[in-house]
This record gives C-alpha cells, structure tokens and sequence, in this order.
C-alpha cells in the first residue's frame, strides 16, 4: 500500500506543552503546522501534573532554577517568552488560577484548563493534530524548500510528510506510561547532535537497609526537613512511603544526587537543636527526651529515632543526660545522614536530567546549528528545572522562541 505523500511548512513531533506552545506560535505567523502525538490524545503530561492542577509557571522564575551542562542555554528563551507572558495568555483565556507555596502558580479547577487554552490556540491559529502516529523514520532532503521527510503509521495507514521546519518535541523517558520515551535522543544522534548523560530527576528514593523497614513504618508521615546534597539545600515537606523517602524537598534534591551518594536530613529545620535541648534539660529536667520531642517531630518518628540513637537511654529523665549526650543527639536532627540505595527511577520521576547536549543547539531559536531546519524543544534537552513550575515555563518559553523561528 503507498503511503500518501503530505507536506507542510513545519512538523512538530509530540503535543506535549512544548509542541503545542510552538505549533500555535508558528501557526499564528501563518505556517502550516502539523502536529504528530504518537499517545490517543494529546496533553497527557499536561493533564496530570500538579495533582491534575497543572503548576503552570511561578512567579520567580531564574536560570538558577535550571540544571544543565551549559546553565546559560536557557537564559535567552526565559527572556524571550516570560512567566508574565505566560500569565497574561491565561487570564486572557479566563483561565483562574491561584498561588500557593514558593511563588507556585496552579489551576484553580482542572488542568484541563490549560490544555483547552492551548488547544484553542492552536485551533485558531490553523494547526492540525495527529494522534496515534507512531514514527518510523526521519530522513533528510536536499532542498531549500522541504527539507525533511517522515515515515509513520496512524493506527494501521502508512503515511508520508514532508516538511521544511521539523520540531522535536518529544519530551523525554520519565512516566513511560504518558509517553515518556527516548526517540528524540536517536533523532538527534541520528544528524550528529551528542546527548548528554541522563537519569530520572524529582523523584523518590528508596533504600535497602534498616531504613526500608522505618520507613514503612512511618509510611505516610510527612514533615518539614531541610534536605542537602552536594552543596544543594531544599527546605520544603518530606514524606515517608512505603518504599522510602518522597515529597517536594525530596523530590528537589534528587536532582543533584547520584548513585553512592548520602543525603543529610534537619529535621528541625531553623532550630538550634542543642541549644533547644540545653535549655529543655534544665526546664523540663524531669521528662523524658521522648516527651520533648514528640511536641515538635510527633510521637511516631521519635519513638523510631529513640530506637536508631538513645535506645539504652530510653527511660532516662532529660536531668541524666549528660550534655555530651543530647550533642550528639542534637547532631543527628540538625543533620541525619541517609543513604538511599535508588531512586525510584524514570517509572516515578518527572523529569529526565540531561538530553541533547545544548552546545549545538541556538539559544535564541532552538535550532540545531549544523542542521537547517531541525530543531529540539522542551524536555528533550538537557535543560531541567526544579520542581515548582520551572519545567513547564520552560516549555512554553523554548516552544514560543522555536515557534517564532520557524
């Protein structure tokens, strides 16, 4: 069977936020955009981030809130396409929205709201979408004026599309089951672009010694900690599973772990600990270092940590400490050093670290430098934010500035 032969100015793979922010910026300076979704309906990240509320950007947005190799890459694009930009596209749409937390902005209702936004942008601006297209090969041409050729397969049709300007939008290998995947990787690879190193980023940890089984214990307490890694500090809730370690401080702190290394834990995050148990020892010299605890940690984790660090000393009033003693307890909740044995990887995480390496793409249009026409958007680069609706503005800004290039 011959597969028909279609052509368009631009061909983005993957309606994701990044594909759909480019196909309606290029569809509203009049290109002809196609967007390909390989998935039964476009958006499903969208739709599920933010506990369905989608945390579309926040307030204060810098490059220090990206990771990457080359941490100016993204600079230009944030610049170009801004938070406030992003704001006043979601107030024009009436989109309610509200702040939380660090400067978050989410859905008010659904993040559905979102995706319709950006579906009736792409709508009005002429674009058409495909989903169910499965890619089976991308090759370029030699010509000014179609540039690229695609091989694929909607449901059982062969199709053939050629195009000027091919947009790689394909997000990356985190949730597999939203179409996380790594073709972007081989399409890059395949015109010469490296890829940098990846692993799963804001995601959980999970551990293997006597902290699995503490951590099962105590699965679904959360608290506030100070969590550090590598010169990196997140203050922010953390919460125990039934297979470890999760929650936004966690979450933000995975990024710049690597396997082997250990991660330390305040859980008394702004408190002096041994100075609050000095003074304890001499007003509440009676009670027993449980009791005091248990007003600021709660009774189930400090019946956990009494078993790690004072089990000898259990039933002993706070008066027979002796201060060398509380020190050292003091030490360990100002600074708990844990060593998970893994994350919970891509099937958990939210992020890819690491992608096309940013060195031969242009910062200002996302163009691959060495190859007319190709360009990479989003979550396929290696450009990662912290948790907190950094990656999503990332997306529509990369989207917009690939959208204006076009």
């Amino acid at each position: 069977m011959h597969a028909p032969t279609l052509s368009f100015d631009v061909v983005i793979i993957g309606a994701g936020a990044s594909g759909l922010m480019c196909a309606a910026t290029a569809g509203q300076r009049g290109r002809r955009v196609l967007v390909l979704e390989k998935a039964n309906k476009p958006g499903k990240k969208i739709l599920m981030s933010g506990g369905g509320r989608c945390n579309f950007t926040n307030y204060q947005v810098e490059a220090d809130n990206f990771i990457s190799a080359n941490p100016h890459f993204c600079k230009a694009a944030l610049k170009r396409y801004t938070q406030w930009d992003f704001i006043s596209l979601i107030e024009r749409h009436a989109v309610e929205y509200e702040e939380r937390r660090h400067s978050q902005l989410f859905c008010r209702h659904s993040a559905r709201d979102v995706l319709n936004m950006l579906l009736d942008e792409c709508a009005a601006a002429g674009v058409e979408i495909r989903t169910h297209c499965e890619l089976l090969q991308v090759s370029a041409l030699d010509s000014q004026h179609l540039r690229y050729r695609l091989e694929l397969r909607q449901g059982q049709q062969p199709l053939r599309i050629e195009c000027h300007s091919l947009v790689v939008a394909s997000g990356a290998l985190s949730i597999p089951t939203l179409g996380g995947s790594g073709i972007g990787y081989q399409i890059a690879e395949q015109f010469g672009l490296s890829v940098t190193p990846r692993r799963a980023g804001l995601v959980p940890f999970m551990f293997s010694d006597s902290m699995k089984g503490l951590c099962e214990r105590l699965s679904g307490l959360a608290l506030e900690v100070e969590a550090s890694c590598n010169g990196q500090s997140f203050t922010e809730n953390m919460l125990f599973t039934h297979r470890g370690i999760s929650g936004p401080a966690i979450l933000q702190i995975s990024s710049y772990w690597h396997p082997g290394d250990s991660l330390t834990l305040d859980l008394l995050p702004g408190i002096d600990a041994a100075q609050w148990l000095r003074e304890a020892k001499q007003l509440q010299a009676r009670q027993l270092l449980r009791t005091v605890l248990a007003e600021k940690l709660g009774r189930a984790l400090v019946t956990e940590l009494q078993q790690l660090w004072w089990p000898e000393a259990a039933d002993k009033p706070l008066a027979e400490f002796s201060d060398r003693q509380l020190l050292h307890i003091a030490g360990q909740l100002n600074g708990w050093v844990i060593k998970p044995s893994a994350t919970e990887g891509y099937r958990t995480a939210e992020v890819t670290l690491g992608g096309v390496d940013t060195a031969a793409i242009s910062s200002r249009t996302m163009e691959a430098r060495d190859c007319p026409g190709l360009y990479f958007i989003g979550e396929v680069l290696d450009v990662t934010g912290h948790l907190g609706g950094f990656n999503f503005q990332w997306a529509w800004s990369s989207g917009y500035s690939a959208g204006l290039a076009v």
